[in-house]
C-alpha cells in the first residue's frame, strides 16, 4: 500500500487493529475495507460539510470496488451527538437492510466519528466500523481508542461505549482544505501530548511552529504519527479506564467540558475549550505546588503560537462548578483533574479544593 505510508498497531488482541497514515488514502480506501473485512456493503456517515467532497471520494472509490455504500449525511456540528439522530440513522440502517456484516464508515472529523461509532456499537449489537477522519483533532485523538459516544443536555459524551474500529485511515492532505480555526483547535490536542507524555515532543513543537503554520505534508505525518503512537500506548494499557491511565488523556478536559457545556456547545470550538481547560489545570497545578511559572508560561507560549484561546470570560463561575459534577471522573460527589508534575507527565488528583478551582478558572 505505498512505503511512504506509516502504520501504527494498536495492540488489543482480538480487538486489535492498525492506523494506516499517508497521503492520497482517501481515494485507496476501497483496498483497505477489503484488507481488514470481507464486505459487501457499507454504510458511511459524514455531515453536511463533507457530503460533496471527502465522503464523495470515499464512496466513488468503494463503488468502483463493487462494494455497496450508501451515504447518510448529518447535519455538521456538536447538536448532532444526539439521541434523535442516532435514531435516525438506525432506522436508515434498516431501510437498506443493513445486517451485522455490514461496515458503517465514519468520514469526518469528531462529532461524526463518535456518533458513527455509537451506532455502530449499538445497531444489531456491534457492526464492524472504520474510522476515516479528515480534521486535525479527529486524526491525533477521537478516531483512536474506541470511545463512541454521543452528548445528553447536561453532559458530554455521557451515554456512549468502548467500541474498537476494525482500522483507522489518516490522510493528511485532507487538512490543506481544513478551515485555520478547525485546524487550530486540533493542535490543542497535538500539543496535550507532549504535556502528558512526552516533552521532546512538546520540545518539538515549539520549534517547528512555522512548519505547523505552513501545514508542512512532512512534519503533519510526524505529528499525526506520532500522537497516534501516544494514544495507542495509553489504550493498550487500559482500554476501558480500568486502571485509571487513561484518564491521563483528559488532561484540561474537566473544565473544557465544562466550558462547552454552560455556553450549550455554541461558543467554543472543542480544542478551543481543551486549550483554555489544559490552561486553568496548569493554574491550578501551579496553585497546589506541581508545577511552577515556567511551566505555565512554555503551555502558554505555544498555545498562543498556534492560535488558540488562553482563557475565558463572560462564564458564571458556579454554573462552572456544577458542570464538573458531571465528569465521568466524578466520584462519591469528589472532583478529579489530571495535573501536571512536569513538562511530559501529569497525575490524577483526588479531592481538589473547590476555592482553588474556583480560583484556576479566573487565573
Amino acid at each position: 500500500m505505498g512505503t511512504d505510508i506509516v502504520r501504527v498497531p494498536v495492540d488489543l488482541s482480538e480487538r486489535g487493529y492498525e492506523i494506516y497514515i499517508g497521503s492520497g488514502l482517501l481515494r485507496q480506501t476501497a483496498q483497505h475495507v477489503q484488507a481488514s473485512l470481507k464486505v459487501t456493503q457499507a454504510v458511511a456517515i459524514t455531515d453536511s460539510n463533507l457530503k460533496t467532497t471527502h465522503a464523495q471520494i470515499v464512496t466513488e472509490n468503494l463503488a468502483q470496488a463493487g462494494i455497496l455504500c450508501d451515504l447518510v449525511t448529518i447535519p455538521a456540528g456538536e447538536g448532532s451527538k444526539a439521541i434523535g439522530i442516532v435514531e435516525q440513522i438506525w432506522n436508515e440502517l434498516l431501510a437498506v437492510k443493513a445486517d451485522r456484516k455490514t461496515v458503517v464508515i465514519a468520514i469526518g472529523g469528531g462529532v461524526v466519528g463518535d456518533l458513527a461509532g455509537f451506532v455502530a456499537a449499538t445497531y444489531a449489537r456491534g457492526v464492524p466500523l472504520i474510522q476515516i477522519p479528515t480534521t486535525l483533532l479527529a486524526q491525533v485523538d477521537s478516531s483512536v481508542g474506541g470511545k463512541v459516544g454521543i452528548n445528553l443536555p447536561g453532559a458530554k459524551n455521557m451515554a456512549g461505549a468502548f467500541w474498537q474500529p476494525t482500522r483507522v485511515i489518516i490522510d493528511p492532505m485532507v487538512l490543506h482544505t481544513l478551515p485555520d480555526r478547525e485546524y487550530h483547535a486540533g493542535l490543542a490536542e497535538v500539543i496535550k501530548y507532549g504535556v502528558i507524555m512526552d516533552a521532546e515532543f512538546f520540545a518539538l513543537l515549539e520549534d517547528h511552529v512555522e512548519d505547523i503554520h505552513n501545514r508542512d505534508p512532512d512534519f503533519l505525518k510526524t505529528i499525526i504519527s506520532r500522537c497516534c503512537e501516544l494514544k495507542a500506548q495509553v489504550v493498550e494499557q487500559d482500554e476501558r479506564e480500568t486502571t485509571g491511565l487513561r484518564a491521563i488523556l483528559n488532561y484540561g478536559h474537566t473544565f473544557c467540558h465544562a466550558f462547552e457545556s454552560v455556553t450549550q456547545y455554541g461558543r467554543f470550538l472543542h480544542g478551543e475549550a481543551v486549550a483554555i481547560g489544559m490552561m486553568c489545570a496548569a493554574h491550578l497545578a501551579a496553585s497546589m505546588g506541581r508545577v511552577d511559572q515556567q511551566f505555565i508560561a512554555r503551555q502558554a507560549a505555544l498555545l498562543s503560537a498556534c492560535n488558540l484561546p488562553l482563557s475565558v470570560s463572560g462564564l458564571d463561575l458556579d454554573d462552572l462548578l456544577a458542570a464538573m459534577q458531571h465528569d465521568k471522573k466524578v466520584e462519591h460527589g469528589m472532583l478529579r483533574f489530571i495535573l501536571p508534575t512536569k513538562m511530559g507527565h501529569v497525575e490524577l488528583v483526588d479531592d481538589v479544593d473547590t476555592d482553588l478551582v474556583r480560583a484556576s478558572l479566573i487565573a
